[in-house]
């Protein structure tokens, strides 16, 4: 009866969250008692609400300054935590009124053993695979000892069943006396056991699920801060370097544009760090709470504890309800970000070197409307636009249409050798070569039909060699300038290389959404990849890969800086608006003076 009456006291010790005996227990207002950490545990999942709810009864307890120590202290339960702590455990298997102190305690007997009895119970066969725990570990707090579940009201009785309507272990006794009347649903306590544990682990899985959507939400905000502190740093460089080149009288300017691109991007950057500290704490909420309710290593066995815990998986499946986060927010504010850029004045006889700006372009309308099919830079620092009416404009930097040449066939593309003769490839997939004064050479070139090769493109590299790439025949032919057959053939694997620009030893090409870099004998070096979004390449003066990526339904066009290894540097126009045209065919070039040069079937933009 002693040791019924002990196990019931050892229960009442037990902290209805952790269903661990108390430490440090605290009473809130309703007069309930928890552990101090669970209580710091169940106030960081509220957040930043100053008010407590018991988990038993959900009255409400003000926590001032959300700190915990300034609760009250239930001293007379620590008192006698302290006293069961200090308490001689006696051999509860010596039959003699003069029992000694126990040793150890066995977890599958559930008896506490002096030294002979433990003697004896190493040696019995049957009992030497038991888990024997030293006395010394137990009172240290090392080790835990597995209680058995007895009947408060008969204490002999083992709680072999479980009421889900009163939400209470009872012996066969009391649910004969108490729970066999209608409205009751009694099930074996083992079942119920089962049944918790996996609606538990549910509710984990449920809670690490969404946590991982949040922690990807995070992630998503944190490189796009990157993006937005590499457009912030990039402008400030560009400020630093225009202005490190003039007299200590511009200094003060300097700061003020300095503090401009942070005030604009600070901002953003703000915006962000907001968005991602509540995703965070609705992180920390899920993990908290989750790890509370699952951190234990047995089930709760009295009427608090089961109350606290309903009331636990209650509070987590409502945080779960909460929707996924919303990426429209973070991009819009991204946007804004990312738009900053410094513009450079060259007028010497200013004081101000510039200033800071969103992209502007020069728009140029095409003479022939919806006719441009490839663009080139010139040697002069010109661009001629080829068009399918037959037609090269040639226009300056500053966007002056300079001149109309080449009247002839469909030119669907252009390559400029280094003697100023240049090529042009026509809708029959033929090439003609010309001088510079545009007369046209006698030298023919034997390249594949429309039929077989499909559509193609042209570009010329830094030895004049001519590559002429094919959409069908998956394949790219090189030709000397001295025209006859192909002097070899460079292979096109799982891909159709739409259009094609020489870059040092290397060939870039462009197939849809993607962005490859091959070497001269066809294997891809590097690969940058869009969904959804055109993109178009072009080498810039700095000998780096210039990208266009392009949402044509949209009407927005980006241009980014790569390098040889098609890694990003830094973006140079940010979802500009352009005239959507019908044919959703672009070219990307660079005028040597620096202008970046696109170009739509209709028009012209040139960025400076």
């Amino acid at each position: 009866m002693a040791d019924a009456f002990k196990n019931v006291i050892v229960q009442s010790l037990e902290c209805p969250v952790c269903l661990n005996t108390f430490t440090d227990p605290k009473i809130l207002s309703c007069s309930h008692t928890y552990c101090k950490t669970c209580l710091n545990n169940l106030l960081e999942f509220y957040g930043n609400d100053q008010m407590l709810r018991c988990p038993v009864c959900r009255a409400e307890t003000q926590v001032q300054n959300q700190d915990v120590n300034k609760l009250p202290t239930n001293l007379a339960l620590k008192s006698l935590i302290e006293d069961v702590k200090n308490q001689y455990q006696y051999c509860t298997h010596c039959k003699s009124e003069d029992q000694p102190q126990a040793v150890v305690y066995c977890q599958d007997c559930g008896m506490y053993f002096c030294i002979a009895c433990h003697n004896k119970h190493s040696q019995w066969q049957n009992f030497i695979n038991h888990e024997v725990l030293a006395m010394s570990e137990i009172l240290s707090g090392k080790v835990s000892v597995r209680r058995y579940r007895k009947c408060r009201k008969h204490p002999k009785e083992d709680e072999e069943c479980f009421c889900s309507v009163c939400r209470r272990f009872a012996c066969f006794r009391c649910v004969v006396i108490e729970h066999t009347k209608e409205g009751h649903g009694v099930i074996e306590a083992a079942v119920y056991e089962s049944s918790h544990m996996k609606s538990i682990e549910d509710l984990k899985s449920k809670a690490d699920k969404k946590s991982s959507c949040f922690q990807k939400y995070v992630d998503f905000i944190d490189e796009q801060k990157e993006h937005v502190s590499n457009v912030q740093k990039q402008c400030t460089d560009d400020i630093k370097k225009a202005y490190d080149d003039l007299v200590r009288q511009v200094t003060e300017k300097k700061e003020i544009l300095i503090g401009e691109v942070n005030g604009r991007t600070e901002g953003v950057k703000k915006e962000l760090d907001e968005m991602k500290k509540s995703a965070e704490e609705h992180i920390t909420h899920l993990t908290t709470i989750a790890d509370v309710v699952t951190s234990r290593t047995k089930v709760p066995s009295d009427t608090d504890a089961l109350a606290a815990h309903d009331t636990l998986c209650q509070d987590l499946q409502e945080a779960l309800k909460q929707e996924d986060p919303d990426y429209k927010q973070p991009r819009q504010s991204i946007k804004k970000g990312k738009s900053v850029s410094f513009k450079r004045n060259f007028e010497m006889d200013e004081l101000g070197l510039g200033k800071i700006v969103n992209a502007v372009a020069k728009i140029i309308a095409l003479p022939n409307e919806g006719s441009m099919n490839a663009m080139v830079s010139t040697s002069d620092d010109r661009m001629a636009v080829g068009c399918i009416t037959g037609n090269m404009e040639i226009f300056s930097a500053d966007g002056q249409h300079q001149q109309k040449v080449v009247k002839e066939g469909s030119i669907l593309g252009v390559g400029f050798l280094s003697d100023d003769r240049y090529v042009i490839l026509d809708g029959s997939n033929s090439i003609a070569l010309y001088t510079l004064d545009y007369t046209k050479l006698n030298v023919s070139f034997e390249t594949l039909g429309h039929d077989e090769g499909g559509f193609t493109s042209i570009t010329v590299d830094s030895d004049d060699q001519i590559y002429v790439s094919y959409r069908k025949a998956k394949k790219i032919q090189v030709f000397s300038p001295a025209g006859g057959k192909a002097i070899r053939e460079i292979p096109c694997d799982g891909y159709e290389p739409q259009e094609i620009s020489s870059y040092n030893d290397h060939l870039i090409t462009h197939a849809g959404y993607t962005i490859r870099l091959i070497d001269k004998q066809g294997v891809v070096k590097y690969k940058l990849k869009r969904l959804g979004h055109y993109l178009h390449a072009a080498v810039s003066q700095g000998n780096t890969i210039l990208i266009s990526t392009l949402n044509h339904n949209a009407g927005l066009v980006s241009i980014d800086e790569y390098t040889n290894e098609l890694k990003h540097v830094q973006n140079l126009v940010n979802d500009y608006k352009i005239e959507k045209p019908e044919r959703n065919w672009y070219s990307l070039q660079q005028y040597r003076s620096g202008e970046i040069a696109f170009c739509t079937a209709d028009r012209l933009y040139i960025f400076h």
